[in-house]
C-alpha cells in the first residue's frame, strides 16, 4: 500500500478499517484536556474492554445469590470455568484445546515447566536463553540452575546480538543450538523479545532444538493476542503467556499455559502437583494417590480465582467479536507498517527504530531510541506524555510505542509522530 503522511489520509484509514468499531468496547483514558488519550501501550497493560464490567458484576452476582452452590449454578459456573476460555487461548496460540490452561501466573508458570522439562544431567544442563532476557525469566532460570546443583556461568547461554547491532540474528540462534545442542537441556526463548520487539522464529527453533534433542518452550507474554502462532504443528514442547497486556484481562491477571499433548499421557514427567490437576472425576473422592488429567489442566494446582478468568473471558469475547487473531493480526500489521512509514518521513535522521523491518520478524511494537545529537530520551518520553501519548520507557534508552489493533487508530498514530516531532523540536 501507498501510504501518505498526512491526517486525512489516517482519517481515511480508519473510515475503511473494517474493525475500527472495536475501539468503542473499550474505555479509553482521558488527557488533562478530556479528549482520549493517544494511548499505545497494550504491550504493557491493554486496555479495558466494556465488558469486563457486566462479567465481574455476573460473578459478585452468583455470589451473592448462591454462596457455595455458585460453584454448580448459572450459566457459568465456578467448577468447571476455566475451561470457558479453552477455546480462546487455543485459537490465539495455535492449540489443541487439551493442550492449553488458565493458571497461575507467568513466572510461577515457567517455573512449574521448569520441574517437568529441564531434566539436567551431567552431560546435558544447558539452558540457552537471550543475553538481555525479560529479568523475570533469567532470574527463574538462573534458580532452577541453581536448584539442581550446577553454576549459572556454565550452563546458561545467553545469545546476543552481533557487536554494533541491536536484534539477536536467527542464523546465530541456530548455529549455538547446532554446535552446542548436545549439552542444551532446555531452550527458553520469547515469541517476541520485550526490549526490541523483534518476533523470534519458533517453528525453526524448535525444529532445531529437536533435532539435537533439546526440550523447547517459549514465553509468549509479548506475543500472545499480537502475533498469529500454531504451537501444535510447531510441536513446541511448552509455553507459557500473561493475559494482561494484548490481552486486556487487568493488572496481575491469570497467566495462561500450553502444553503439547505429546507429553500429555507420560505419567512419568516430574511435576508440582496439585488437586485441580488430579482426574477430575475422582478428585473429590479426596484420595491421596495423585492420578494426573491427560491435558495441560493436569499441571494445575489449585482452583482459580473466578474474578480474574471472568475479565479474562470479556477480553476473549471481545477478541472473538473482533474477527480472532488473524483479523487483529492483519490490522496490526498495516498499523505499524503505517507508524514505521510516519517516523521515517519525520524523523528518519532523529530516531532509530531498534525493531526488525523483515516480514515475520514484528508484532505492533516498535521500539524508539533517540539519536539528536545530545538530547536525554528519556526527556523526549516526559514531553510526550505531558501531550497526551502513553508510551512505555525501558532503560537505558528505549521507548516502546504499541498500536494495537484491537483499539488505536491509524489517526493516533499520526498524531503520535507529529507530538513526537513537536517534543524533539523543544
Amino acid at each position: 500500500m501507498q501510504f501518505e503522511n498526512t491526517l486525512d489520509f489516517a482519517k481515511k484509514m480508519d473510515h475503511e478499517d473494517p474493525i475500527a468499531s472495536m475501539r468503542k468496547q473499550f474505555h479509553i483514558p482521558k488527557h488533562s484536556d478530556d479528549n482520549d488519550e493517544i494511548y499505545l501501550c497494550g504491550n504493557s497493560l491493554g486496555l479495558q474492554p466494556k465488558k469486563t464490567e457486566d462479567y465481574l458484576q455476573y460473578e459478585l452476582t452468583q455470589w451473592q445469590k448462591y454462596g457455595v452452590k455458585g460453584h454448580f449454578s448459572g450459566d457459568f459456573p465456578w467448577m468447571p470455568y476455566h475451561e470457558f476460555l479453552t477455546e480462546g487461548f487455543a485459537n490465539l496460540v495455535g492449540a489443541k484445546d487439551s493442550e492449553v490452561v488458565a493458571m497461575n501466573s507467568l513466572t510461577a508458570n515457567l517455573h512449574f515447566m521448569m520441574v517437568s522439562f529441564y531434566r539436567p544431567t551431567q552431560s546435558r544442563h544447558k539452558i540457552l536463553i537471550e543475553d538481555h532476557a525479560f529479568p523475570s525469566d533469567h532470574y527463574a532460570v538462573e534458580s532452577q540452575v541453581k536448584y539442581h546443583g550446577f553454576d549459572p556461568q556454565e550452563s546458561m547461554i545467553l545469545v546476543k546480538p552481533r557487536d554494533g547491532e541491536d536484534t539477536i540474528r536467527h542464523e546465530d540462534l541456530i548455529k549455538i543450538i547446532e554446535e552446542q545442542g548436545d549439552s542444551i537441556a532446555l531452550i527458553m526463548l520469547p515469541g517476541v523479545q520485550y526490549y526490541t520487539g523483534q518476533v523470534f522464529k519458533m517453528k525453526e527453533i524448535t525444529e532445531a532444538g529437536h533435532l539435537k534433542g533439546c526440550k523447547v518452550g517459549f514465553d509468549l507474554a509479548h506475543a500472545a493476542g499480537n502475533v498469529v502462532m500454531n504451537l501444535h504443528d510447531w510441536s513446541v514442547d511448552f509455553a507459557c503467556w500473561c493475559t494482561y497486556k494484548y490481552l486486556n484481562s487487568g493488572p496481575g491477571s491469570v497467566a495462561g499455559c500450553f502444553v503439547h499433548e505429546k507429553h500429555h499421557s507420560d505419567e512419568t514427567i516430574p511435576r508440582f502437583a496439585g488437586w485441580w490437576g488430579h482426574d477430575k472425576s475422582t478428585r473429590f473422592k479426596m484420595e491421596n494417590s495423585f492420578k494426573p488429567m491427560h491435558s495441560a489442566e493436569a499441571w494445575q494446582l489449585s482452583n482459580p480465582p473466578i474474578l480474574s478468568l471472568a475479565a479474562i473471558r470479556a477480553s476473549l469475547d471481545t477478541i472473538k467479536e473482533a474477527g480472532g487473531i488473524g483479523e487483529l493480526a492483519a490490522k496490526s500489521k498495516s498499523l505499524t507498517d503505517y507508524l514505521r512509514y510516519l517516523l521515517k518521513q519525520e524523523l528518519g535522521e532523529d530516531i532509530k527504530i531498534l525493531t526488525p523491518e523483515s516480514e515475520g520478524e514484528y508484532g505492533c511494537q516498535l521500539s524508539l531510541t533517540v539519536d539528536t545529537h545530545g538530547l536525554d530520551g528519556k526527556v523526549v518520553f516526559e514531553r510526550i506524555e505531558k501531550s497526551g501519548v502513553t508510551g512505555d520507557w525501558r532503560y537505558p534508552n528505549v521507548i516502546r510505542i504499541a498500536p494495537v489493533p484491537l483499539y488505536n487508530s491509524y489517526e493516533d498514530c499520526y498524531r503520535f509522530v507529529q507530538i513526537l516531532k513537536a517534543s524533539l523540536e523543544a
